[in-house]
C-alpha cells in the first residue's frame, strides 16, 4: 500500500463499496502496507483492537478513541492462541463486510486485518506470559487464554505503534493484564477502559450474545442482574454482596456459573471497604458470558451506572 491509497474517511451514515473501492476507509492486511500506511500518519494514533463482529459497544471504543488522539486504527483479528481445545474459534461470527461499514461510518483513518500466518509466521514461538493474576478468575476456567492475548496485543502494540489504545471494561481481567503488560515492558503505550455498553435489558453487549436463542437470553441477564442486586447492598460490605448476588444465580438453575468473585480494581484480594469490582461468568449450553460492575463497599448506592466516556485506567 502506497500513502496514495490513504484516504479520508467518509462521512457517517454514507453507503460503501467493498475493498476494491472502499469509499474513505483504507484496509491493509499485511505488515509492509501497515508499515506503509503508519508512517503517512502524523499526529496521536489510538489503536482499537478487537476480533471484529463489531457491535455498539465497539462502535463506543471506537467514538471514544477519536477523543484521545489524530487517528484511529481499528484491527479486526480472530486470534487463536487465545482459544483452548474445545471452544469456539471456528464458529466465532465474522461480519467482515457489516464491520469495515461501521468503521467506515465512525472515520476509522485504517483497519489492519491480517491473516494468522502474517500475525505469527514461522516464529520461535514467542509469547507473552503473565504472573498469578492470568491463572485466576477467567484464567482458571480457560488455561493459557490470557498468553493468547498479551501476546497478540503486545504483537499489535509493536506493529501499529499507537501511543494509545482503548479495551472494553466488560473482559476487565483482559483490560487489568494488558494495563500491567505495557507498563512492566515499558511499550510506551497508554491504555484506556471504557465503560460496559448494555442493551436495554441491562446485558453487557457481546458478539457472543448472537449465540444464545430467545430462551437462554431471557436466562442469561440473570448474570447482570446478580451484579446489580450486588451493588445495591454495597453498604453492607462484601459478604452482604456476594451473598445476594448469589441468590439471583441460583435462581437460575440452568445458568451454570463458572465464578462469582468480589476483588479489589486491580482484581486482588476481596477489600472489606471502598472501591471493588464484582465479577461472574456463566455458560448456557455452549456459550459463555462474563460480566462486571465496579461499586464501592460501605457506601450507599442508588444503583450502578454506566456512561460511554473513556477513563484512563
Amino acid at each position: 500500500m502506497t500513502t496514495a491509497d490513504l484516504q479520508i474517511p467518509a462521512a457517517p451514515g454514507t453507503a460503501h463499496q467493498d475493498r476494491q473501492g472502499l469509499d474513505g476507509l483504507a484496509v491493509v492486511r499485511t505488515r509492509a502496507e501497515l508499515d506503509a500506511a503508519r508512517r503517512a500518519m502524523t499526529g496521536r494514533v489510538v489503536l482499537v483492537p478487537t476480533m471484529g463482529a463489531l457491535h455498539e459497544g465497539h462502535r463506543a471504543l471506537i467514538r471514544a478513541a477519536h477523543t484521545l488522539g489524530d487517528h484511529v486504527v481499528v484491527s479486526i483479528f480472530v486470534n487463536p492462541t487465545q482459544f483452548g481445545p474445545g471452544e469456539d474459534l471456528d464458529r466465532y461470527p465474522r461480519t467482515t463486510w457489516v464491520d469495515l461499514d461501521m468503521c467506515a461510518e465512525e472515520d476509522v483513518a485504517l483497519v489492519f486485518m491480517p491473516k494468522a500466518d502474517e500475525m505469527y509466521g514461522p516464529g520461535l514461538g514467542i509469547r507473552v506470559e503473565s504472573g498469578d493474576l492470568a491463572d485466576r478468575l477467567e484464567g482458571a476456567v480457560r488455561p493459557g487464554h490470557f498468553s493468547g492475548v498479551l501476546t497478540v496485543v503486545a504483537k499489535l502494540f509493536g506493529m501499529v505503534s499507537p501511543q494509545a489504545a482503548v479495551f472494553g471494561e466488560k473482559d476487565y481481567q483482559q483490560l487489568v493484564l494488558i494495563r500491567a503488560m505495557s507498563r512492566e515492558l515499558a511499550l510506551g503505550v497508554d491504555v484506556y477502559g471504557l465503560p460496559t455498553v448494555r442493551e436495554s435489558d441491562g446485558m453487557a453487549l457481546s458478539s457472543r450474545n448472537r449465540y444464545l436463542d430467545e430462551h437462554q437470553r431471557v436466562i442469561a441477564r440473570a448474570l447482570s442482574r446478580a451484579l446489580r442486586a450486588g451493588t445495591t447492598v454495597a453498604e453492607h460490605g462484601p459478604a452482604r454482596v456476594l451473598a445476594v448476588a448469589q441468590a439471583v444465580l441460583e435462581d437460575e438453575p440452568e445458568l451454570i456459573v463458572d465464578y462469582l468473585a468480589l476483588t479489589d480494581p486491580e482484581l486482588g484480594p476481596e477489600p472489606e471497604s471502598g472501591p471493588a469490582r464484582l465479577l461472574v461468568a456463566g455458560r448456557l449450553g455452549t456459550t459463555r458470558l462474563i460480566d462486571n460492575l465496579a461499586l464501592d463497599l460501605g457506601r450507599a448506592v442508588a444503583g450502578p451506572t454506566e456512561t460511554s466516556e473513556a477513563a484512563r485506567v
